[in-house]
C-alpha cells in the first residue's frame, strides 16, 4: 500500500525558510514522478515543484524561481521542498504527490496527473 507522509509545515514569518519532508512507503520513490502541490481555500490545487523520475529534471512553477528547490533522497525514499524567502501568499497546505508513469513539462506539474496524494501538511508565513 503506497503512502506518502509530509511534515514540516508550521507557522513562519515572512523572509523565512521552511523544510518539507514527504516520507513514502509502499513505492521506490526514484522510481517515481513526485511532486509538491499547495492549495488554498476556495481555489484549485496548483503546481509548486515537480522532478522526474530516477533523479531526473525538476520543474517549478514561475513565482517559486530562486526560492525553492526540490529534492529527493533515494536511501531514505523522501522527497523535500526547501522554501526560501517566503511570502505571505505562499500561505496554503503543501502536498506531497507522486505517480509511476513518466511526465514531462508541463504536464508534470498538473494535480491531475498523479495518483498518490499525502495528506498534506499547513504552511502559514505572517506579514
Amino acid at each position: 500500500q503506497v503512502r506518502l507522509a509530509e511534515s514540516g509545515g508550521c507557522l513562519v514569518q515572512a523572509g523565512g525558510s521552511l523544510r518539507l519532508s514527504c516520507t513514502a512507503s509502499g513505492l521506490t520513490a526514484d522510481d517515481y514522478i513526485m511532486g509538491w502541490f499547495r492549495q488554498v481555500p476556495g481555489k484549485e490545487r496548483e503546481g509548486v515543484y515537480a522532478i522526474r523520475r530516477s533523479g531526473g529534471r525538476t520543474y517549478y512553477r514561475d513565482s517559486m524561481k530562486g526560492r525553492f528547490t526540490i529534492s529527493r533522497d533515494a536511501a531514505k525514499n523522501a522527497l523535500y521542498l526547501q522554501m526560501n524567502s517566503l511570502k505571505p501568499e505562499d500561505t496554503a497546505m503543501y502536498y506531497c504527490a507522486a505517480d509511476p508513469s513518466p511526465a514531462y513539462y508541463p504536464d508534470i506539474l498538473y494535480p491531475r496527473r498523479y495518483t498518490y496524494w499525502g495528506q498534506g501538511t499547513q504552511v502559514t508565513v505572517s506579514s
